[in-house]
């Protein structure tokens, strides 16, 4: 998440996270409250869009029911960058991250969040290669989301590419997961580039059985990566760690007009689940 964007830093989105319950700080939620979990996103999962920051930090200010959720997890932390003054990224090596439609990353940040995965990291990505979400903001306001996903240089080290298909007809459509319907609209799906290796095997969960994926550049990607339901997502195995992504980030529009929040909480616990784990 970008203080760029929202004007008042991260000293306001301190202020935020306390309110959402402490940011998991909360000694009684047991290891939930252990838990460390990185947010990277430009959202507004937890803070409301808003011209006034008064209006942010105002008493009854709600964040969104997704950055509510991450805290319910765990200890949140917003990150205003994944590349801290050493050039690692702020998280202990057993942390979550969730990066959802997130900013560009710089070069140092790109190198930055692949050592850290490759460390034994776990990341969760939605990246979105054609946004829906409604924004009060104009394009080219700093402040708004970002509505095309800008992730081909990490993702292509990895071995993967994002496409997107736009003879698509636009609208709200579930697109079945092991752990549930998931919303998309408008999503994309990814390709391998480049097949070697010994196969990483399938679960009989109606994947595609997807070898080592290399670039093709020297010192590229050995991540080994299961495609799921159409190439919406991807499963991968890098170094010690792992990589959830998601070509689509509808899951996080409004829930009165689609699928029902408790649908979408429970499809998000169950990613975040997955992702923590090592299946």
């Amino acid at each position: 998440m970008s203080s760029r964007g929202l004007g008042f830093g991260l000293a306001g989105v301190g202020l935020l996270c306390a309110m959402l319950a402490g940011c998991g700080s909360d000694a009684g939620r047991g290891e939930a409250a252990q838990r460390h979990i990185g947010l990277s996103t430009s959202l507004p999962l937890l803070w409301a869009e808003s011209d006034d920051p008064r209006e942010l930090l105002a008493a009854d200010a709600k964040p969104s029911w997704a950055g509510g959720l991450l805290a319910e997890h765990g200890q949140l932390t917003p990150l205003d960058t994944l590349a801290g003054k050493d050039g690692q990224l702020p998280l202990p090596d057993d942390a979550l991250l969730v990066m959802i439609q997130p900013r560009a990353l710089s070069p140092q940040e790109n190198l930055a969040l692949d050592a850290w995965v490759r460390g034994g990291g776990h990341l969760l990505l939605f990246a979105d290669p054609m946004l829906t979400q409604a924004s009060r903001y104009a394009l080219g306001d700093p402040r708004r989301p970002v509505d095309l996903a800008m992730l081909s240089p990490i993702l292509a080290h990895w071995g993967l590419v994002l496409e997107f298909d736009g003879t698509q007809s636009a609208g709200e459509r579930l697109v079945r997961l092991r752990e549930g319907s998931l919303p998309v609209n408008l999503p994309g799906r990814f390709h391998l580039l480049g097949n070697s290796g010994d196969g990483f095997p399938d679960r009989g969960n109606h994947g595609i059985a997807a070898p080592n994926a290399r670039s093709g550049k020297s010192g590229d990607a050995l991540a080994r990566c299961r495609l799921e339901s159409s190439a919406i997502l991807a499963d991968c195995v890098l170094g010690r760690g792992k990589v959830l992504a998601l070509a689509d980030a509808a899951l996080f529009e409004d829930p009165d007009a689609g699928v029902p929040l408790a649908d979408r909480r429970d499809l998000l616990s169950r990613l975040l689940s997955r992702a923590e784990s090592g299946d």
